[in-house]
Parts: C-alpha cells; sequence; structure tokens
C-alpha cells in the first residue's frame, strides 16, 4: 500500500473543509469517536430532526415536500447531481434491504439509529482528485437548499 497514508491524509483534508464549511448549518459530520483512528475513506452528513422536509424513499423513487429553512437528503443528492457533483445515499439498513425485510429483527425494535441515520443522512463527494474548489462549490450547493 504505498500511497495508503498519502490518500488517508488527503481524505482527512476533504473531511476537515466539510466539517468547517458546514459548522453553522444543522447537520452532524461522521462522529470520530475518541480512542479511534479513521480512514476517512467517506465523508457523510446527518442533518438534524428539526431541520428535515419531508421526504419519502423507497428502493427506486423518492419524493420531498421543500419548506423554507429545512432540506432532505434527497433535495440535496439532486441538487448536487444537477451540478454534475456525485453523493450517496448512506447505506441502507440490512433489515430494511428487501431481500431482508420479512426476517425478524430484534435488537431494531428498541433502538432505531441505523434508520434515522439512513432517513436523515447522505455521503458526500469525497474523491482525491476533488480540488478544493470543486468541494466549496458542494458546500455552497449544500448551504443554499437550507436557504431556499
Amino acid at each position: 500500500y504505498p500511497y495508503l497514508e498519502e490518500h488517508i491524509a488527503q481524505k482527512k483534508a476533504i473531511y476537515d473543509r466539510y466539517k468547517e464549511g458546514f459548522k453553522d448549518l444543522p447537520v452532524q459530520m461522521n462522529p470520530i469517536m475518541e480512542g479511534t483512528e479513521p480512514n476517512y475513506w467517506l465523508s457523510a452528513m446527518v442533518i438534524d430532526p428539526e431541520f428535515m422536509c419531508k421526504q419519502v424513499r423507497d428502493d427506486s423513487h423518492a419524493l420531498y415536500i421543500k419548506e423554507p429553512g429545512k432540506t432532505c437528503p434527497t433535495e440535496i443528492l439532486e441538487t448536487l447531481a444537477n451540478y454534475n457533483a456525485e453523493g450517496r445515499p448512506i447505506w441502507k439498513p440490512m433489515h430494511m434491504q428487501p431481500v431482508f425485510q420479512n426476517n425478524e429483527c430484534i435488537y431494531m425494535e428498541e433502538n432505531p439509529v441505523n434508520e434515522e441515520i439512513f432517513n436523515r443522512g447522505l455521503c458526500l463527494p469525497s474523491d482525491i482528485k476533488m480540488t478544493e474548489e470543486e468541494q466549496e462549490k458542494v458546500i455552497s450547493i449544500v448551504k443554499r437548499c437550507f436557504e431556499e
């Protein structure tokens, strides 16, 4: 892995720019737990619940109702796509995927955290070939989604 450390440093710089760029928005970046050493492979954000507009998603369609000062992953991802920037939904929890949806999932009944992360979160563009200017454009696009 001759370039591993260099790539991790580049991914960390991308994460840090997003974290700084979104510090005034009602979002949380993927948390870094104390005592851990992340690889910063993805830069993900989760929108605070009270700043989510209404959204409905299934495996092939998504709809949302725009509200002033609010947004949702669907709106942000669609807006990014309009600027040829690729974001992604956060991975769908296994128990919500069609192949597993009829299987019992006991632990989720008490703590549906991963469903909340899926519903309110998205992965931001974070390729190491991305320039700082391109990342600033992504930050600007996300900020506008909260304003409009």
